[in-house]
Order: C-alpha cells, then structure tokens, then sequence
C-alpha cells in the first residue's frame, strides 16, 4: 500500500495537468501491471486521451525507483458502466443515466435504472421507464447503496 500512495504522489500532478482525474490506480503483481483508470471531471473519457496521458506517465514512471524492474502501465478508462465511488460526482456530470440500489424501497422499488433529473441538497429525482410511461422518484443520497453508470439500450 505504501507503494501505491507513493505512486499516487507521482502520478496526481501529471494527470492534473492532463485535465483528468483519478479514478483508481492499482498494481497487478502476478502481470507486473500498473493499472491507472482515469476520467474526465464529466466522466468521460476518449482512447486519444489515455495514450496521451500513457506517453506523460511514461516519463514520469521511468524516472523513478518506486518500481523495480519491468513492468506494464495500462492507462484506460474505467468503463462505461463503472461503479460511481462517490455519489457526489453525480452533481458534475449533465444528467447521467445510471443504476441505483437502494437500502429502503422507493414506490415499491429497491433498484432503480433511469436518468437522474436533479441532485439538489441531498434529494436525488431520477426518472426511469415503467411500461410506457416516464415516472419518476426521489430519494436521499444516503439511501444509495450501490450506484454505477448504466448504458441506455
């Protein structure tokens, strides 16, 4: 772990100056695989932007000890449908489709898939389909118990 902080020291000014953040930065001992998924303040995230990234990080990496040997670096995006580890990136993102599990039900519901409308205080208002009609739903943030991006269809 100590390495990954260190690491992480590293890497933050590199991806600040990119314009990206840091989504999650974790070491494959069995590949020798540096794995660093980054993201756009939006949550997006485009290939020529990773390899741009990679080439900045490349220089940087070499240039340090805190990796013996050879290794890999994998720059990429964390997915379409990736895990939203703090709710509150959903107030910077335009109206984002998402998966929402719940701790209580909300109308009879406790997994919601839909697109969230507003995210004002700590309300949630998230409209998804219910046959043919749009309905909609609100919940307090802290009854989330599982968010990640979801990929309309």
């Amino acid at each position: 772990m100590e390495q990954i902080a260190a690491l992480k020291e590293q890497i933050l000014p590199v991806l600040n100056s990119c314009g990206v953040n840091l989504y999650e930065l974790k070491w494959i001992s069995n590949e020798h695989t540096l794995q660093i998924s980054i993201m756009r303040p939006d949550g997006s995230m485009d290939l020529d932007t990773c390899a741009s990234v990679s080439e900045q990080l490349s220089d940087v990496l070499d240039n340090t000890d805190l990796i013996p040997g050879a290794y890999t670096l994998e720059v990429c995006s964390p997915g379409a449908e990736r895990e939203v580890k703090d709710i509150h990136e959903l107030k910077q993102m335009e109206q984002p489709y998402i998966y929402v599990r719940l701790k209580h039900p909300v109308k009879k519901m406790t997994e919601i898939t839909g697109q969230v409308e507003s995210y004002e205080g700590s309300t949630i208002m998230i409209s998804y389909r219910d046959k043919a009609a749009t309905r909609t739903a609100e919940f307090d943030e802290t009854e989330a118990e599982f968010v990640r991006l979801a990929v309309r269809i």
